[in-house]
Parts: C-alpha cells; structure tokens; sequence
C-alpha cells in the first residue's frame, strides 16, 4: 500500500513533459550521500558503482515512479564506475540531467558518458586534488603548527569542510551543464589545471627554502683565514642550496621502488645523527 502512494506521489509530481525535474535539494542530497560513501562501501569489482547506486536511488526513484524503470537505472549505476570523488560529483550530476530529462530510453548513454568522463576528469582532479590542494593548504598548514599557531589545525580543519561544500556546488554544476561538460568545459579545466600547477610548483619552492633545514658547520682555515662552508661558500653561491639538493635527493629517492617513505625518514635520521656527530652538519 505504501509502494502504491509513493508510486502515485512521485507521479504527480512529475513535470508537464511527463518527468520530474530534480530540485536543488535532491541533487544535494544525492551529493551528499555520494560524498560519504564514495570511499566507504568502494568494492573490488564496481570499485564506486554501489556508491553510485545508494547515492542516486531517492533522486532516481522520483524520475522513475515506474519501478521497472527504477530497478533498470538503479541496475545501470552499479556498473564500474572509478574517479576521483570531487569530479564525480559533475559527473553524476550531468547524468543526473540526462536521465531526468530522456528517462529510461537514456541508459545506455548515461552509462557511455560516465565511462567516457571518468578518466579525463580524475586526471584532472588527481591533479587538483590530491597533489596540489594537500601540498599547498597541507603545507601552509603545516608551517603554522610548526611555528607554535594553533591556526595550522584549524585552517587545514576548515579547508577540508569547505571543500565538501564544493562538492555539492560541483554536483549542481554538472546537473545544470549537463553533457556540455564534454566540450566546454574541458579546455577551461586544462587551463585551470595548468594555473594551479604553476601556483603549486610557487609553493613548494618557498616551502622548500623556510621549512626545511639543514646547514653544515664545517670551516676551512689558512693561517689566519677563516672560511665558513655554509655562509660564505654555499650561500653565496645559492640561500637553501643544501634544502633544495636534500629535497632532490627526496624525490630521487621516492622514484626508486626499492625505497619507502619510512626507509627515507630513517635515512634523514641517520645522516642528521651521523653529520652533527661529526661535524659536517650543524646542530
């Protein structure tokens, strides 16, 4: 009985071409709903396609007040979907719009687009996301805390709320763009991407020279002449030379499969020990 009242309640609220059009509380729900489950329910053989499913099935359920068509979209979306989670979210939005808008008959091109999308976006987002955003607001972060201000934690803190208001504003954006995304938008995303690389490589740089320390305390002397290595020599050649050549070797280091983030904070530790022992570097 209670099937049969939704039934006809979604029914009636659907528009005057015969379907309903999704309103900014459905397409924020759904976001939200993806956004906390995208990582949570992830699976080895749909990787985010369950996700997909639970996070659309109340908006899907309003456009399909016929539940065979329900259970065919809802099938649909547990397909293998795989991107990066801010990304997702105008991809889903832009498939939102287009089963809202063709219904049923647009299964087969809902599904192409989010095969079509999902790789492209998540290079995009990769990017953006998980190297330039925790790199700069990580490590603007991160310095504050280092310095004693308790603002460090609570700027990364808010940073991260923020964001899953942009989520929900990029769900939204995908539903209203629909599948213009493809081509409009894609050159802008590139463009924006490539500023935000530039900004990114900024600030690492004078992250490198503030907040990575090391200088030697050795000094060559000729009779009466004194020469500091550090502050005489290496300084004069380059501020922060010995930061940027041990940030190298970092990321040398990194690229070689036989090393592991843990065996380099070890090897760190061992030549800060090793130098102040012995004098080459300054404690």
């Amino acid at each position: 009985m209670s099937n049969e009242m939704t039934n006809a309640a979604n029914a009636a609220a659907q528009s005057a071409e015969g379907r309903y059009e999704p309103t900014k509380a459905d397409l924020k729900r759904a976001a939200d709903r993806y956004n906390f489950m995208a990582c949570n329910i992830f699976n080895y053989e749909s990787q985010m396609g369950a996700a997909v499913a639970w996070a659309l099935a109340p908006v899907l359920r309003k456009i399909y007040p016929n539940d065979e068509e329900y259970k065919a979209a809802l099938n649909n979306h547990f397909n293998y979907f795989n991107a990066t989670t801010c990304m997702s979210s105008m991809i889903l939005g832009a498939t939102t719009a287009t089963e809202a808008r063709d219904g049923i008959a647009a299964k087969e091109a809902v599904q192409s687009l989010k095969t079509s999308l999902m790789g492209p976006f998540s290079g995009v987002a990769d990017t953006i996301v998980w190297v330039l955003w925790p790199t700069i607001m990580g490590s603007i972060a991160g310095y504050m805390a280092q310095q004693g201000n308790p603002l460090g934690a609570i700027v990364w803190f808010i940073c991260n709320v923020a964001f899953w208001f942009v989520k929900q504003k990029l769900f939204e954006v995908g539903y209203t763009s629909g599948t213009k995304l493809v081509t409009e938008l894609g050159e802008k995303l590139s463009t924006f991407t490539e500023a935000a690389s530039i900004m990114g490589l900024s600030v690492v740089g004078a992250l490198i020279a503030t907040s990575v320390k090391i200088s030697t305390g050795l000094t060559f002397q000729v009779g009466e002449v004194a020469l500091n290595l550090q502050t005489d020599i290496f300084d004069a050649i380059m501020p922060s030379l010995l930061p940027v050549l041990l940030t190298v070797l970092v990321y040398k280091l990194l690229g070689n499969k036989k090393w592991t983030p843990t065996k380099l904070i070890l090897l760190i530790i061992a030549i800060a020990l090793v130098g102040s022992f012995f004098g080459v570097l300054a404690v």
